[in-house]
């Protein structure tokens, strides 16, 4: 089955076109600055041909539309006819507790994404009008939408609720969400299948590290607990977001005169790693660059960065009641020797070694870079969100078919 894979942002549009049987990626692209003056598309093909343009577009169905016609591109294309598109997978950031696997959409999932606007105001009505975009354009063909949140909706009550008020919960539907679902889903199962041990038999302590980064605690291939909350906001150190912080640090800031936009503003965006190391920058490398060279503050927002991981990790652990494997994924996770190595450092406690040499050997690629002697593993595994949106999207009708 030929599947796109859409991902609609608020002013970007990220496509990835597959062909499941043997999970080959035909092309993939992006469009940026959507809905300004100066559109940016960047195609790329399977075999390594590029092609970027400058397209004039004001709509995701004039997004869409581009896409198709690139795909369909005498020169650069991988299709005679759109007829050849035979379903297409969107990622939808939340789903709240009505959407806890993919689903084929129709008008009761297309409200429940509505109704998860106020979770996810900034991500849900881009997914949603991408969703609506392909309806329009590819008549007939099934959409299936795959949320954020699914995969940690086995989460028991006392993981996912939070010790306010329990109103709170029920009229507004204040608990943990967790997000990176697909993420996390995805290097699950490629772990256990290259550890080559039942998924359903298997603990894992995953960690997607990124510049917004997420632990979950996967128990025979479920999830028990996740870093991130109702928002990605909680949990670790991150580019930009604060992650766990006091409560009442909001309160003060606001008692101080900062309005509800500007604390959102200062968590979310100007806090994390680019808060902590004062060099200007988020970026994982910079930072270890400047750390290197002396800079005493990028030293410690790396430092915080580990111990946040560290501490997630001994609390997952003993609910796990002992992990088969830690797994890195993520642009951190997958290539910083670095980090990875600090964070093993520190879990000796636990009876995982870091074997150095593996270590430095595995970049982007699958690999155990624990010692022979540890009593679990340490995994480098990539993740292809698109490629599981891909897979599910297949399941999904599949089930229904």
């Amino acid at each position: 089955m030929k599947v796109l894979v859409i991902n609609a942002g608020s002013s970007s549009l990220k496509f990835t076109f597959f062909q499941t049987e043997n999970e080959e990626m035909l092309a993939k692209g992006l469009i940026e600055r959507l809905g300004t003056d100066s559109p940016k598309m960047i195609y790329k093909r399977s075999d390594g041909k590029v092609v970027e343009d400058s397209p004039k577009i004001t709509s995701y169905t004039e997004a869409i539309a581009k896409v198709c016609e690139k795909l369909l591109d005498s020169e650069v294309g991988v299709i005679k006819d759109k007829n050849e598109v035979e379903a297409i997978g969107h990622r939808v950031v939340h789903g709240g507790e009505r959407a806890t696997k993919p689903v084929l959409v129709d008008a009761a999932v297309k409200d429940i994404i509505r109704e998860c606007i106020p979770l996810a105001p900034l991500h849900n009505p881009p997914n949603l009008a991408g969703i609506e975009a392909c309806e329009e354009f590819f008549t007939g063909v099934p959409n299936v939408a795959v949320f954020d949140t699914a995969f940690h909706q086995t989460m028991p009550p006392e993981s996912y609720l939070y010790a306010v008020p329990y109103e709170l919960y029920t009229k507004y539907g204040i608990r943990r969400y967790g997000f990176h679902g697909t993420s996390h889903n995805f290097v699950a199962k490629a772990v256990a299948k290259y550890l080559d041990k039942p998924y359903s038999s298997i603990n894992l302590i995953t960690c997607h590290l990124g510049n917004g980064c997420s632990m979950a605690a996967i128990s025979k291939g479920e999830v028990i607990d996740t870093t991130m909350g109702m928002t990605p906001l909680e949990g670790l150190v991150m580019g930009t977001r604060c992650g766990d912080i006091d409560p009442a640090v909001v309160i003060r800031l606001a008692e101080l005169g900062h309005s509800a936009k500007e604390i959102d503003e200062l968590l979310n965006k100007k806090s994390g790693l680019l808060g902590v190391a004062g060099i200007n920058s988020s970026d994982m490398r910079d930072i270890i660059q400047a750390a290197e060279n002396g800079d005493n503050q990028a030293m410690r927002a790396l430092k915080m960065f580990v111990r946040r991981i560290v501490k997630y990790v001994g609390a997952y652990y003993a609910l796990l009641k002992g992990a088969d494997a830690i797994v890195f994924t993520g642009g951190i996770g997958e290539y910083s020797v670095y980090i990875r190595g600090k964070i093993l450092e520190k879990l000796s406690a636990l009876d995982i070694f870091l074997d150095k040499k593996k270590n430095e050997e595995c970049s982007g690629k699958p690999g155990i870079i624990s010692l022979p002697e540890s009593s679990w593993k340490a995994v480098v595994m990539p993740t292809n969100e698109e490629l599981m949106i891909a897979r599910q999207a297949v399941e999904s009708l599949k089930s229904v078919n």
